[in-house]
């Protein structure tokens, strides 16, 4: 096994943290290089890789549990058939709550790859939930440098168009929700490239050139309209505090508070902040 690590331009010391390990575990490389971007920097990584399966960590507190890559690795050698496998997620809030599990078994993500719809459409439950075969991966073409986002989505198409993906439920993969990521501050982008890739995918499956539409989206000079950064963590705060609503209104109450903050003029956070009152009197006269 081997752990490749790609240094984005950090300037927090993480560069000197990351040799001090490399040079205590041979498994661990570090690649250094200036701040290219998420898409170009999983690019030269699975580059530099030599395995046989390709499996992606991400940064900022996320965690594959510890038997992940066993699992799935195994699950590919024995599942010949199968270019791509993913596990469950658990998704945690900002601090540190447990909000929900995604999973799904079977063909069920290989029938979600095949839409070409955003509501038809069902991927792996994250990015880190992943683990493909290196030779497919090179097959399609990797991750493309046209997708600064949803280059995963981008990938995970094109593998089950050329093989089978399959999903195991066991949830194996953690992942922190933080208002300052990429699916928060770049969900606009992410449905124009979405719908950029939908149309790849649909002249592919005819046996026609895709070349043209991803030349006409690098091409394009329209700006991206990008949401207002207070609304956006509006947004963020209110959703979080939309899955704890039921089990921890306490809590719940903070995140609709700090959608307030965030977008005073946010009406669907004054009433959630108003159901939650409503469940803590509930609880209140009626305790367990």
């Amino acid at each position: 096994m081997e752990l490749i690590v790609v240094n984005d331009g950090s300037t927090d010391g993480s560069g000197a943290v990351l040799d001090d390990y490399s040079a205590q575990d041979r498994r661990l490389r570090v690649i250094h290089q200036n701040n290219r971007g998420l898409t170009r920097s999983l690019i030269k990584g699975c580059a530099e890789a030599t395995g046989e399966y390709l499996a992606r960590q991400d940064a900022g507190g996320d965690a594959s549990l510890p038997t992940r890559l066993n699992v799935q690795a195994s699950f590919l050698d024995a599942n010949p058939e199968a270019v791509m496998t993913s596990c469950g997620t658990r998704f945690i809030g900002p601090a540190g709550e447990v909000l929900y599990d995604i999973s799904q078994a079977g063909e069920e993500l290989q029938r979600g790859l095949q839409s070409l719809t955003l509501n038809g459409l069902r991927g792996p439950s994250s990015h880190g939930s992943t683990m493909f075969r290196a030779s497919a991966y090179r097959k399609v073409g990797g991750y493309r440098a046209e997708f600064p986002v949803a280059q995963d989505l981008d990938l995970w198409i094109r593998l089950s168009e050329v093989g089978k993906c399959l999903a195991t439920p066991d949830v194996l993969y953690q992942l922190i929700l933080a208002k300052g990521s990429i699916s928060h501050l770049r969900r606009f982008e992410q449905i124009e490239r979405t719908k950029v890739i939908f149309a790849c995918a649909q002249r592919r499956r005819v046996g026609a050139d895709e070349t043209g539409v991803l030349r006409q989206m690098t091409s394009s000079r329209r700006p991206l309209l990008l949401p207002n950064q207070g609304l956006a963590e509006a947004r963020f705060h209110y959703f979080i505090a939309s899955v704890l609503r039921k089990k921890n209104p306490t809590r719940a109450a903070r995140y609709y508070m700090e959608a307030i903050r965030s977008w005073t003029l946010y009406p669907k956070a004054w009433v959630g902040l108003g159901m939650c009152a409503v469940a803590k009197l509930v609880q209140a006269r009626n305790p367990e």
